[in-house]
């Protein structure tokens, strides 16, 4: 590509892409400032609060002289909105990849550490070392390679037998831990990459049901094509791989060890408080995005699905259709200079049902009557609850459920609903079945809508149930510390 195409792709890059228009906005720093210390907490916010806490940064910068402007809060949350540095859904902000992007860009400008190239340099050289072994087609090659890696394992492993121990010093200790938050930090822009993506499928479908022809056959084969295209992409392979790791139960309980081990050795004091606590919440924040994506694919595929059943596609086409036609009334009517303008077209719209009513069809209110009081009889009220209304009092305790709940997920790792019930099997039937539901809700745990678990328990009766359930993955980060927030 010669310079005349190198700078027209930056042209485009610089009127059209989210990040780029982000960074070159004129009161970035504000919105960069405002979005950093929104999600410092959490990655989901109320639209209500964040406009609340946005008018008070407004008033705060306007009287220090540092922004002004006549704008209210809920005016700049519509247009980062619309300019898709942040998502609205359900009452809910979050980040999109945009603004992940620039917030990791100034990051790393201000964490820069000249230090770290060694460490890069050692990734690069296993990186390549695994991919030579993976493409190789020789299997004598691919057996040379693999030997020699188990060679330098075992001199490792003999090594630390005869007591020689060979430990890392200060610098590669600090290389190495600050590689690891760098690669984790990357972690959460590969699902709100997910994300973006599979809305922007959503509105393509809906382009091409309302442009094209196509049938419902035709709409629901190329939705299935570009899920496939979408499960191929980097940011679909990151979260595949990501699902994969939840579900081994070993994996994933060994990964969040280790990441605890590293915060409770003294080199973690080489990262800021907010790098530690980062780190110490890396498993239930991937949860808490994966979750957000499996909604937004739900969602998406729900919209779809109820999109083509109603019909609202044909009908966008037959209106399409009645606008050109009078479109080409309207061109014969400037060309056709002595032509009637009372002239009857033959164009109408085939949708909707008709319906006929006359007079006879009124229902005619008629007054209320007398309400017969006499065979009421007077109760005295009651200090004590009779036993039918303790019996009906007598339900399960939620609170209590999730206490259960979070003890095991402590002891056992991640688990689903169907193996916590078998550790702890249902005693109230159908009732505390849901409120195992409730809690996986409350807790926003990861879900798999590819697969469902059956579960068979016993009612209070002693009658034995089936039931077909969505598959949830529960894991004790996932639970506050204080179970009173929880909204159960």
């Amino acid at each position: 590509m010669n310079i005349q195409g190198i700078q027209a792709t930056y042209r485009r890059l610089y009127h059209e892409s989210p990040v780029w228009k982000l960074l070159r906005a004129e009161n970035a720093p504000h919105i960069l400032a405002f979005i950093a210390d929104l999600f410092v907490e959490e990655t989901e916010v109320p639209y209500g609060r964040a406009r609340s806490l946005l008018d008070e940064f407004i008033k705060y910068s306007r009287e220090q002289g540092l922004w002004q402007t006549e704008n209210n809060a809920a005016y700049y949350l519509n247009s980062w909105i619309k300019a898709g540095w942040l998502r609205e859904m359900d009452d809910m902000l979050s980040k999109t990849d945009a603004s992940e992007t620039v917030l990791r860009f100034c990051r790393n400008l201000d964490e820069r550490h000249s230090s770290t190239t060694a460490s890069h340099l050692r990734i690069v050289q296993d990186a390549v070392r695994d991919f030579v072994v993976a493409i190789s087609d020789s299997i004598d090659d691919r057996v040379n390679l693999l030997e020699q890696k188990k060679a330098q394992i075992q001199q490792e492993i003999d090594d630390l037998h005869a007591g020689v121990v060979t430990q890392l010093n200060e610098t590669e200790q600090r290389e190495r831990i600050r590689e690891i938050y760098q690669l984790a930090s990357i972690l959460t822009g590969d699902f709100r990459r997910v994300e973006d993506e599979i809305r922007q499928l959503d509105k393509e479908l809906r382009i091409d049901m309302i442009e094209g022809n196509a049938s419902r056959g035709e709409v629901l084969l190329a939705l299935m094509q570009k899920e496939q295209l979408l499960a191929k992409s980097d940011a679909g392979s990151a979260f595949d791989g990501f699902c994969q790791l939840l579900q081994d139960q070993d994996r994933s309980t060994e990964f969040r060890e280790q990441l605890r081990s590293i915060l409770n050795h003294p080199v973690a004091q080489q990262l800021s408080e907010a790098q530690k606590k980062y780190l110490g919440q890396l498993m239930r924040e991937l949860a808490r995005e994966s979750g957000r994506v499996f909604q937004v694919r739900r969602r998406t595929e729900e919209g779809l699905r109820a999109y083509i059943e109603s019909g609202a596609a044909l009908e966008n086409r037959m209106i399409e259709r009645l606008l050109s036609q009078l479109e080409k009334q309207a061109v014969n009517l400037t060309l056709e200079q002595q032509c009637d303008l009372k002239t009857e077209m033959q164009v109408d719209l085939a949708v909707g049902s008709v319906q006929v009513s006359s007079p006879e069809n009124f229902a005619l209110k008629s007054p209320n009557e007398h309400m017969d009081t006499r065979g009421v009889q007077q109760q005295q009220n009651r200090k004590e609850p009779s036993n039918q209304m303790l019996h009906y009092l007598d339900s399960v305790q939620v609170r209590e459920v999730a206490e259960k709940a979070r003890h095991t997920l402590l002891k056992k790792g991640v688990m689903s609903i169907a193996h916590l019930t078998q550790e702890h099997p249902l005693q109230a039937g159908l009732e505390e079945l849901v409120a195992y539901l409730r809690i996986a809700k409350a807790i926003k745990a990861p879900q798999l809508t590819e697969q469902n678990e059956q579960i068979q328990f016993q009612d209070q009766h002693g009658v034995n149930l089936q039931a077909r359930i969505p598959t949830y993955y529960l894991s004790a980060e996932l639970f506050p510390e204080n179970l009173d927030e929880l909204a159960l």
